[in-house]
């Protein structure tokens, strides 16, 4: 996984590529499962609003440098991260959502 000032990156273990644009992202989302700690139970999604986007699992290498970047969104919410971070179920926390004047 990588990122620049233009767009997120995340190459899968097969080979194929998931880019979402910073000027076209419109969510920011974790999914939790009840796999974890065996499996990736933490999983960023980074929604377009071309419908594309990047599913980029929390322990995936650049995540870590992601974060703050993240953070930078107007109104990003890092309560629903913490919640996030200590959930043990199937669910989806919305970290930040394009306000639709953007």
């Amino acid at each position: 996984m990588s990122f620049d000032t233009e767009k997120v990156v995340h190459t899968l273990a097969d080979g194929s590529v998931e880019t979402v644009r910073w000027d076209g992202l419109k969510e920011v989302g974790i999914l939790t499962t009840d796999e974890g700690p065996l499996l990736d139970d933490v999983i960023w999604m980074l929604l377009g609003d071309d419908g594309g986007g990047c599913a980029v699992p929390s322990e995936t290498e650049g995540m870590q440098e992601l974060l703050p970047r993240l953070q930078l969104l107007p109104g990003f919410d890092n309560e629903a991260v913490i919640a996030a971070m200590s959930s043990v179920e199937n669910a989806k926390f919305v970290c930040w959502r394009r306000s639709p004047a953007e």
